[in-house]
This record gives structure tokens, C-alpha cells and sequence, in this order.
């Protein structure tokens, strides 16, 4: 239980701050402490997103950062990424599903790297 709450509370603190998906935490946070399978942590993920995002949303919004034609566009055009993504991860193994999420979380800090790097020179 105790894991449950660290693993929720980083990630929507993260999520909040960075704009990132709370499930870059929330997924090998689930894995590690609570014992989940690479599918069930990746299903509750999406879950327990939900209110990350209402929340994250509404604060943005009070503060005038969301632009809502491109939000509400975003927002309709996942539905379908979602549907086909969640069809496609259980058809795959376990193992594979680990090891693309691995290796998008390695794509994304090399990119961050990157970006950084330039901006810093």
C-alpha cells in the first residue's frame, strides 16, 4: 500500500510539473514495488491517469496554458492510438512490452540530452 501511494504521488507530482505522462513513473514504479505484470502496470497506468490529467488540466488552464482546439484535437486523435496501442500490447509478450517501454524511456532522455546539450553550448 505503502508503494501504491509513493508511486501515485511522484508521478503526478511529476506529470504536473513536466507536462510528461504520469505513467513514466507510474509504470516501473507498478512493476517494481507493487509486483505487477509489465501489462497490468501499463492497463492501471492508463487508469489512474485519468485524474492526473482532469487535475493537471484544470490547473493549467486557470493559469491560460492549454490550447484547447489543439487539446481537444489531441485529445479525440488518441482515442484511436489508444484503442490500437491496447490491442497491439496484448498481443505482444511481457518481455517484448518491458522492452519497449525501456526503450522509448531511452529514446525520450536521449532526445532531453540532446536538447540540452544544444541549449547549454
Amino acid at each position: 500500500m505503502i508503494g501504491a501511494v509513493l508511486v501515485g504521488v511522484a508521478g503526478g507530482f511529476v506529470a504536473g510539473m513536466l507536462g510528461v505522462g504520469g505513467g513514466v513513473l507510474f509504470v516501473p514504479g507498478l512493476v517494481t514495488f507493487l509486483s505487477l505484470t509489465q501489462h497490468q502496470a501499463e492497463a492501471t497506468s492508463l487508469l489512474a491517469i485519468v485524474p492526473v490529467a482532469i487535475v493537471g488540466t484544470y490547473t493549467q488552464d486557470r493559469y491560460g496554458n492549454v490550447h484547447r482546439a489543439d487539446a481537444l484535437l489531441l485529445g479525440l486523435l488518441s482515442v484511436a492510438g489508444a484503442a490500437a496501442g491496447v490491442a497491439l500490447a496484448n498481443a505482444l509478450s511481457g518481455a517484448v512490452l518491458r522492452d519497449l517501454f525501456a526503450a522509448l524511456m531511452l529514446l525520450v532522455a536521449a532526445q532531453l540530452l540532446r536538447k540540452t546539450l544544444r541549449t547549454s553550448a
